[in-house]
């Protein structure tokens, strides 16, 4: 059966399939968006008592549904100075060291920090011998996503890609899969040294959005695309510890890159498959 499931990945319309569900996410139908919020709250045991508006009527699409906020206060944030924080809500996949510019995947598959961002050799330098980690989202989790340690945005890059499902499955049988993927990577400037946001898209993710962009895709192209912002003056994009940065409609994977000697080690209990909740100790700062 997992073969088969592999199988399909390869074979079906992956980002047709994702747009026309992103379509149908961004409609406002009245009580069949109601429905089907309410279908997805049980199947996927979504406890709403955390959101901050509870009524599955309340939204009046799916999209905003998925990306509900939470109530104040739901998600405290680690305040320790020493320490950068869980970004979202979701399961570690891995974590650990980057090896010669390689990042394991699942155990027989590791793929390139240069792929990863886009084949941006600079970037790519900037976190030789440095350490990552994955952040896998399920359907269940909050959507948003955060800032792990205060930093300015000082370059986007939109990368295109295959729309493979993100889960254990697809990360132990798709060879590369985060750097195949469409992706959005973040480089931000902090106190530590450069840290990469990558937001990697998957089958029937809807959309990517930043706070700074907006959506960033779809629409989607064939070209990598680049931006440069300014780390200085008025229009420095500068975001606190634990503010948003961005948003996944339908839920996928985020990858951390840190440079070298930037985490003295990883909290207590981050490791493959462990639970993360947004604003908890992630890594002491070395």
């Amino acid at each position: 059966m997992d073969k088969l499931k592999i199988a399909l990945q390869y074979i079906m319309p992956k980002h047709l399939l994702s747009r026309l569900v992103g379509k149908l996410a961004a409609a406002e139908l009245g009580a069949v968006t109601t429905s089907v919020i309410k279908w997805f709250i049980k199947q996927y045991k979504i406890d709403m008592s955390e959101a901050a508006e509870s009524a599955p009527e309340a939204y009046a699409s799916f999209n905003q549904f998925f990306t509900r906020a939470l109530k104040p206060g739901i998600r405290p944030l680690c305040e320790d100075d020493d320490y950068i924080v869980h970004p979202v809500d979701g399961a570690v996949s891995q974590c650990g060291p980057i090896k010669e510019g390689r990042i394991f995947q699942a155990k027989g598959h590791e793929y390139s920090s240069l792929a990863l961002l886009g084949d941006q050799a600079d970037d790519a330098k900037r976190f030789e011998g440095g350490d990552f980690a994955t952040i896998y989202l399920a359907p269940k989790d909050y959507h948003r996503i955060h800032m792990p340690i205060k930093g300015t945005l000082s370059k986007m890059t939109y990368v295109p890609g295959e729309l493979f499902s993100v889960n254990p499955l697809t990360a132990e049988n798709v060879p590369g899969l985060f750097a195949r993927n469409e992706r959005v990577v973040a480089i931000f400037e902090t106190e530590i040294g450069p840290m990469a946001m990558v937001l990697v898209g998957a089958t029937i993710v809807a959309s990517i959005e930043t706070v700074w962009a907006g959506t960033v895709t779809p629409p989607t192209g064939k070209k990598v695309f680049t931006w440069d912002y300014p780390t200085e003056g008025p229009e420095a994009i500068t975001l606190d510890k634990g503010e948003e940065m961005g948003r996944f409609k339908l839920g996928s994977t985020v990858v951390m890159l840190f440079a070298k000697d930037a985490l003295e080690h990883f909290a207590d209990g981050v490791e493959p498959k462990a639970v993360t909740r947004m604003g908890q100790a992630f890594a002491k700062i070395d």
